[in-house]
């Protein structure tokens, strides 16, 4: 295996990108956990919906989860 003949690797998401994505990711994540908590603030246990919450909070932990991936990667701490 000689390290001349191999290709080099190349990342599947542009570093100029990681801004961008940063930010849209955590921000929407944040979005979605303020709509989670205002949820939980204004129902009573008799108007609760547990698929719609569960949804929420999936949803919003996901784009937080990638959004400090890509935080992550964007202050050079590769993962």
């Amino acid at each position: 295996m000689d390290i001349s003949k191999m290709n080099r690797y190349t990342a599947p998401v542009n570093f100029a990108s990681l801004p961008l994505l940063t930010t849209f990711l955590c921000g929407v994540g944040l979005l979605l956990l303020a709509t989670f908590t205002m949820i939980q603030v204004t129902s009573t246990k008799y108007n609760r919906n547990l698929l719609k919450e569960l949804f929420i909070a999936a949803t919003s932990s996901v784009f937080l989860g990638f959004g400090s991936v890509f935080l992550l990667l964007w202050v050079g701490i590769y993962v």
